[in-house]
Parts: structure tokens; sequence; C-alpha cells
């Protein structure tokens, strides 16, 4: 039942086996109810997340090469092989799993799962069949509206007023949708939609506890081990890839990490403008993706209008630029999880930050990516 990239690589298998024997312990009443009694319940959310996806993704694996659902290398693809998709749903599973176990899911969590899940029922029918780009957006901005609707949205205006709530809606479209398609489009090498969904999700982490939100930190410590969980399968020093995450994965772990940072209070103060700042900064890699594609397709012409901005590929995102100049994939991936990493600390600086602080910091952000767009114009210019 195992594919054949799987069976050929021993460290994949140990993982496996490992990955297999601690779920099946750890979903003993006992084994979770020490965990529990201890205080560590964040410590078997994040071992019982990674275990199941860690023992689920071979058997992803096995579907989707008998359902021929993979990735053909050509075009804009810089793998060698045709490669698995479906990744995603691993770390779908898992991540549901674990989080139904522990029973920390209110009813605005529940929404989001469910928007996600629909987001990824969608995505699977897009990997496995093309979807024009324009349904995929139509239903990710139905399901935001159904999140609004249940008040999951942004609180930076004064919601008792219509103005007030439809700005906060409008940004909360725009983040949510945002950070959805851009994790997708970052996913372009091995392991790094994962990794920096792993680093997103620690950051998110660290600052849910700052900031006395156990059941959002239990939440974004679930999506770090599902994540984790995937990647010896998905990032390897001396290998391909075995797997991808798909637009399966990809989108569903953006969407549900988009609306965490949405449904989450991430200031100690009453502050709005540093409680969104925080996300901001962790999520700073994928908003600078974002923005600088769509500025410089715009600014060169190679978009005219909405329609060719939905639909528009090519090679041009920060991963693409970046392997431009360092010539090296893994290098590409590694630099970009520091990027994300060091913006993530910058958030943790937050918890009792005066606005000006949150606006430096921001603006440092802005600095930093500004140096390496620069040295990114100035190696193109050299080749």
């Amino acid at each position: 039942m195992l594919s054949a990239p799987f069976r050929q690589n021993l460290p994949r298998r140990i993982f496996w086996s490992v990955a297999t024997a601690a779920s099946c312990l750890l979903v003993i009443p006992h084994f979770s109810g020490y965990f529990f009694e201890i205080g560590k319940r964040w410590l078997y959310i994040l071992l019982l997340s990674c275990s199941l996806a860690g023992a689920l993704t071979p058997f992803i694996m096995w579907v989707a090469t008998r359902l021929d659902i993979v990735d053909v290398p050509g075009g804009r693809k810089i793998h060698r092989r045709s490669t698995p998709l479906l990744g995603g749903l691993a770390i779908i599973l898992a991540f549901n799993a674990s989080l139904f176990a522990n029973m920390i899911l209110d009813h605005q969590m529940l929404v989001v799962l469910a928007g996600g899940i629909v987001v990824a029922i969608v995505s699977v029918i897009d990997d496995w069949r093309d979807i024009p780009a324009r349904w995929k957006l139509l239903v990710q901005l139905l399901v935001v509206a159904v999140m609004i609707r249940e008040g999951i949205l942004l609180d930076l205006f004064p919601n008792e007023t219509a103005w007030g709530f439809a700005l906060d809606s409008l940004l909360t479209v725009l983040w949510v949708v945002g950070i959805t398609n851009s994790m997708n489009f970052i996913d372009g090498m091995d392991g790094l939609a994962a990794g920096v969904a792993a680093i997103i999700s620690l950051f998110l982490g660290i600052v849910a506890y700052q900031t006395e939100q156990p059941t959002m930190g239990w939440i974004a410590i679930a999506m770090l081990g599902s994540c984790m969980g995937f990647l010896p399968y998905n990032f390897n020093m001396k290998r391909d890839a075995g797997i991808f995450l798909g637009d399966t994965g990809s989108t569903f772990v953006g969407f549900v990490l988009a609306a965490i940072a949405v449904k989450g209070e991430w200031a100690v103060t009453d502050n709005e403008i540093v409680s969104f700042s925080a996300p901001v900064l962790i999520f700073w890699v994928l908003i600078f993706d974002m923005t600088y594609i769509t500025v410089e397709r715009i600014m060169t012409g190679k978009v005219r209008s909405f329609r060719e901005w939905i639909d528009y590929v090519g090679k041009d995102h920060l991963h693409h630029r970046l392997y431009e100049l360092l010539k090296d994939k893994r290098k590409v991936v590694f630099f970009i999880y520091i990027l994300s990493a060091t913006l993530g600390i910058s958030a943790i600086a937050l918890r009792n930050a005066r606005t000006i602080d949150s606006i430096l910091l921001v603006g440092q952000a802005f600095l930093i990516t500004g140096i390496i767009s620069i040295i990114e114009y100035s190696g193109r210019r050299h080749h």
C-alpha cells in the first residue's frame, strides 16, 4: 500500500513507524489524562497532531498515486518528477482529530473549520480536475461572508456604526482571502508552505499564551503539530519531496490560520492597532509576497484587469526570485524560514506595546523586506 518513494526512504519509514505507534498510544485515555494532570495539555495536542499527520501521510501518498492525482513537471513547476498531491488531507485530518479529541471547539471555531473544509473540498476537486480561479475565489468569498455573519471579523473600527462594520468586514475579506491564496502561492518548493505555516502557528501559539488565550494557543499548536508531522515527507535535504501539500492543504492551512488571527485578541492592552500588528508581523512573508507580485504585475503590464490578475500564474513569487539569486532550493526555503521567524519574534515584543511601538516594528518589517527586494533586483540585473 505504500508508494515507491516512501518505501525507498528509510528515515521516512522509521518516522512513519514511530508516528503510528505514538498515535495508538496517545488515543488511550490514560495517556491523555496524564498530560492534563501535569498541566501539559498543549504538549499532548502537539504530539497527537504530529503523530497523526506522520501516520496518515503515507496512506494519502498511496491514494493520490492510485487516483493519479499527481503534479507533473513543466511550465512554472520546478520539481523534476511526478509527485502525489493531496498531502494537505493528512494535515486536515490530523488537525481536526486533535481538536475534537480535546473538545476545545466553540461555535465560532466550528464555523471556521467548516469553512476551511469547504475551501479544501473545492481544492481537492481542483487538484484532480482544474477549476477556474474565479470560481475558487467565489467560494472563498462566500465562506468568509458566513464567518462575518457569525461574528468572526476584525475589530478595528466602531462596530456600532454602519461604516465601521463595513470597513471591518472589507478588511476581514481582504485578510482571509489574501492569506488563503498567498499560502497557496508560496507552495512552490519542497517544505516551503508547510514550514512557513508551522512557523506562523508557533508564533500565534506563543502570542496566544502571552495574551492568556489558551484555546487559541491549543488550536495554533494543533496546526503546528500537523505541519511538523507532514514535513518529513515533504522536505528532505537529499531527496525530492515524496508528496506535495497541494491546493487542498495550502488553502485549508492558510484559511484556518487567517481566521484564527481574526478571531483572537493579540495584545494585553485594549489597543486594536497593537492587537492587529502582531498577526501582521507573523504573516508578513505572505503579505509581502502577495503585495509585491500584485504591484509588480500591474506596473509591468502583465495584468490589466481583475480577471487577468486572478488567472495569471508566473515564476515571480518570493521563492522564485530568491532561487534566481541563490541557485539552491533548500537555501531558499531556509532563507524564508529565517525571515518568517525573525518577523515572528518581533510580534512577541508587542505584548505590552504602545501604538508607536507597533508602528515602528511594522516599519522595521518594511525595511527588512525592502532590503531583500533591492538585493533581488540587483541580482536579476547582473544575470
